[in-house]
């Protein structure tokens, strides 16, 4: 028998329960999207994916936190799983008649722009989600909530999703500029 012991296995970085949560968000993103466009009026089944889809992405971080189990796998999906859900559902509502195509092209081409020119850095790990970027996400996720209650149960909330997709969208705007920004600053600086 050998006096020196194995050293403790660990884990592989992208091997967390956070992760695997934020991978059900992107598996809950096809089913939202299609009862999305095709829900009949009184349909509650899309507000309710919708919310457990949204609720994924508070569930990862405090899962995250909680466990001690944050990853560098993890901070680089969580934000692409947000740009990718958002822009999918903004798109089927604007498809469905609920919200306007600027604001979609305005998200979207945000979207291009900052992983264009930030998306290298943040995945090394240079630039992180910003308290704005939280911010502008959350307002975003609760502006879809209320346009997809409208789409399908409540019309009513149809001016606050409105209301709150374009606070999100101008939010988006800024905390784009700020990424593009950092990221600038970054390739400015000398090497060494």
């Amino acid at each position: 028998m050998s006096s020196t012991q194995e050293p403790a296995r660990r884990r592989p970085d992208w091997a967390t329960v956070p992760n695997a949560v934020t991978l059900i968000r992107f598996g809950l993103l096809v089913p939202v999207c299609y009862l999305l466009v095709t829900a009949p009026a009184g349909s509650l089944l899309a507000v309710v994916l919708l919310v457990v889809w949204a609720s994924t992405d508070w569930i990862d971080g405090f899962l995250a936190r909680r466990l001690n189990q944050v990853s560098r796998t993890g901070e680089v999906m969580d934000p692409i799983a947000d740009r990718l859900g958002i822009g999918a559902v903004v798109v089927c509502l604007a498809v469905a008649g609920s919200l306007s195509w600027w604001a979609v092209g305005i998200i979207l081409g945000i979207d291009l722009v900052t992983a264009s020119i930030a998306g290298r850095a943040a995945a090394r790990g240079q630039i992180h989600v910003r308290p704005i970027g939280k911010v502008r996400t959350a307002v975003m996720f609760f502006g879809i909530a209320a346009l997809v209650a409208a789409l399908t149960y409540l019309p009513g909330l149809a001016i606050i999703g409105s209301v709150l997709i374009w606070i999100g969208v101008v939010l988006h705007v800024v905390a784009g500029a700020g990424y593009v920004v950092e990221a600038r600053n970054l390739r400015a600086l000398p090497r060494g």
